[in-house]
């Protein structure tokens, strides 16, 4: 398999860089240059071996979504394939595909959550108190059941650590009741359109995280957009409430590290081939599936 087409960190010199689990945003002063690598982390530790193409399946969803949904203004200037922007000629092999020349904003200091299934958290949550982020529903719900309708159910961003749920009012504190019904009303949408194509595509978005900034006086989309790293996406023929379902995401590597015994802090272990393939196959099949179109590259 093209292991060597791996790339843990982009090497762009002279460039002030902040480097995040997966992805590496350099300032260019007006603009950034997010560039999605591809590593991978799995409870909340980068794995010393990435995914072959990840980096390029997320970046390319995100121009997807970005290129569809209707209505919502965002943060992408031009992606990145084939043509490097000026003076980064010379870094076209490590940009292409995988990047993303996008609008510099002031970032809303929480994560937008949309949930349309009761997972994860949120099943979690149910079962002790039958709501979602204090968000009361109807009694009798299973594991991953459709929810009665979508939910917009707030976060915190943790720069180490998990992301932990809040409350509207609680949002609304670190910011202004105005902002947080706008971001609401636009997350739901945003959730809604995807929800709906994809659906038609095989594919269920369960829930999505985005993320919205200040352009001057208006509230842009920014960051990633629904990919798999965002969402809990689920193939619709294995779909079945009362039980977790298949994903396409990282599952392959949370179960391979399940059966170790780490202690799931720093450094973590190596992955082994099996895992590697089984995971970027599933990414790559949530791109053609979503956008209909082959993956322009092959394992």
């Amino acid at each position: 398999m093209a292991n060597d087409h791996v790339i843990l960190q982009t090497n762009i010199p002279g460039l002030p860089v902040r480097r995040g689990k997966v992805r590496d945003v350099y300032d260019l002063g007006d603009k950034l240059l997010i560039v999605a690598s591809d590593r991978i982390s799995a409870f909340d530790v980068v794995m010393p071996n990435g995914i072959p193409f990840k980096g390029e399946v997320l970046t390319r969803i995100s121009k997807f979504w970005f290129d569809f949904v209707k209505g919502i203004r965002h943060h992408l200037i031009e992606f990145i394939d084939k043509k490097a922007p000026p003076g980064f000629e010379s870094y076209l092999d490590q940009l292409t595909g995988r990047a993303m020349l996008v609008r510099k904003t002031r970032v809303l200091p929480i994560e937008c959550v949309v949930r349309g299934y009761l997972a994860g958290s949120g099943w979690k949550e149910y079962q002790n108190a039958q709501s979602v982020c204090g968000i009361k529903l109807p009694a009798g719900l299973r594991q991953c059941d459709k929810l009665p309708e979508p939910l917009f159910t707030p976060a915190t961003k943790a720069e180490q650590g998990h992301d932990e749920n809040i409350s509207f009012e609680q949002a609304c504190e670190l910011t202004d009741t105005n902002t947080i019904e706008t971001v609401r009303q636009r997350s739901i949408s945003v959730y809604t359109q995807t929800a709906d194509y994809a659906r038609q595509r095989g594919v269920i978005i369960a829930d999505t995280k985005l993320e919205w900034g200040f352009d001057g006086n208006e509230l842009i989309l920014i960051d990633e957009a629904l990919t798999p790293d965002s969402s809990r996406f689920w193939p619709a023929d294995q779909y079945q409430p009362g039980r977790d379902q298949p994903s396409f995401d990282k599952q392959f590597v949370r179960n391979y590290l399940e059966t170790l015994n780490w202690s799931k802090t720093p450094p973590g272990p190596m992955l082994p081939a099996d895992v590697v393939e089984g995971t970027a196959r599933k990414y790559i099949e949530a791109y053609e599936r979503l956008t209909g179109q082959r993956f322009p590259k092959t394992l």
